[in-house]
């Protein structure tokens, strides 16, 4: 018997993570204001989206490839694997070549493809209950 349901628990887990991505991108700005800037002279906003970033990608992988392992669903796992990309790309490129909107707008994007391929994973484990994930 397993410790615990690697596959749903990580496909939960990284959607998780992508989503607090996501929220932290939005909310930050007005956490700032809220704070009236007090608070954010100590927080350093790209630190935090380097380590939620650190987290979600090698979490995700894992998830999607134990879906792709589990369900051969290719289409669920380029979708995830390009939201993880776009999320990467976001991080070291959309600020430098667009500017501090779009790194949000690309974020976001990035997070919403990789929270919607875990869902379908989960959905998809959920939906044919199969034995590798639920053993």
């Amino acid at each position: 018997m397993k410790l615990f349901n690697t596959q749903l628990t990580t496909d939960k887990f990284a959607g998780t993570v992508s989503l607090v991505c996501a929220l932290q991108c939005l909310l930050m700005p007005s956490f700032f204001i809220a704070t009236s800037g007090l608070v954010s002279l100590s927080i350093d906003n790209e630190f935090v989206h380097s380590i939620i970033l650190l987290i979600a990608v090698p979490v995700s992988l894992f998830a999607l490839f134990l879906g792709l392992k589990n369900h051969k669903n290719k289409l669920i796992f380029l979708i995830g694997l390009l939201g993880l990309i776009v999320l990467i790309a976001a991080f070291f490129f959309a600020k430098t070549f667009f500017g501090e909107n779009e790194e949000i707008l690309f974020t976001v994007l990035g997070s919403m493809m990789v929270i919607y391929a875990h869902y379908k994973n989960h959905e998809t484990c959920k939906e044919i209950q199969c034995k590798s994930c639920h053993d």
